[in-house]
């Protein structure tokens, strides 16, 4: 692909989705130059820059030229950066955050817009992370599905990924890597399209995730089940993803709109240290 005037490039990683850029520094971008970058995760749904050297404030400040940034209601986050998830695994113990697929924070009313994840300490291997395309398994269904589940919407729920009860104290009790605090948010359901429209490209895509998505509305149990399973399965095809080897200075931006992904829990002797950050997001429609 041609380089822009400030010698931009960017490098599909794969058939489905997924870009390399590079010659960017992400703590200095100027307007043109984020523009590049937004209209490169528009068209790849999601895209990776390396090398960088990012401090927590300056990890915020890229992620704000998206948009206003999430304070999660569960999580906590970096001390003195409320809006930063410090996403660390210290070595010898398994990973516990993002281990399945899903979309970040599907279960707010606003579903986070996008995520920016930043690679601090990276293990010497394993610990990649798979993201799959939602535009691309949602055009992949038969017309007749696809009118099937026009208009259909489904619950989500943190209850089944933050409940006390399910995921253990621990978190709870400041005695792991990554604490929560507890919330009412964890019990409260919303719902959401099980196909939405990508507000800013007009592309359909699925928008149901096995962390998250606890029914569908209008169906019997057993018919949601059913369904439900039918499209995880579909939504994971390897044909729809890409894969992401991380590197330190590593930088990942995905849209959530329109993507999934899956945190691999490959590297239990190594340490990981990764600092998130979410952008708001609008209500699907």
């Amino acid at each position: 692909m041609p380089a822009t005037p400030t010698d931009i490039t960017i490098h599909p990683v794969s058939g489905a989705l997924g870009a390399e850029i590079t010659g960017v520094d992400l703590s200095s971008l100027n307007d043109a130059d984020f523009e590049t970058v937004h209209q490169a995760l528009l068209n790849h749904e999601v895209i990776f820059v390396r090398d960088q050297q990012l401090t927590p404030t300056q990890l915020v400040a890229f992620a704000s030229r998206f948009g206003e940034l999430d304070v999660h209601p569960i999580v906590n986050a970096m001390d003195g950066h409320p809006e930063v998830v410090r996403a660390w695994k210290p070595a010898g113990e398994s990973a516990s955050f993002g281990t399945g697929w899903h979309s970040d924070n599907s279960f707010f009313e606003c579903p986070s817009l996008g995520t920016v994840l930043y690679g601090v300490v990276i293990p010497q291997y394993g610990g990649d992370t798979l993201f799959a395309s939602m535009g691309r398994a949602y055009e992949q269904l038969s017309d007749t599905m696809k009118a099937w589940l026009e208009g259909m919407t489904a619950v989500h729920s943190a209850a089944a990924a933050y409940d006390p009860k399910t995921t253990g104290k621990d978190k709870y009790e400041g005695k792991a890597a990554i604490t929560y605090r507890f919330s009412e948010t964890i019990y409260e359901e919303v719902e959401h399209p099980v196909a939405r429209t990508h507000p800013e490209t007009g592309r359909k895509s699925l928008f149901v995730n096995q962390m998250f998505t606890q029914r569908i509305v209008g169906l019997e149990r057993a018919e949601s089940a059913a369904l439900l399973s039918f499209l995880y399965d579909h939504c994971s095809k390897l044909d729809f993803t890409c894969r992401f080897r991380w590197q330190p200075g590593s930088v990942a931006v995905w849209d959530n709109r329109c993507v999934q992904h899956y945190a691999l829990d490959d590297y239990q002797e190594f340490e990981r240290d990764m600092h998130r950050v979410t952008i708001q997001g609008d209500r699907p429609g």
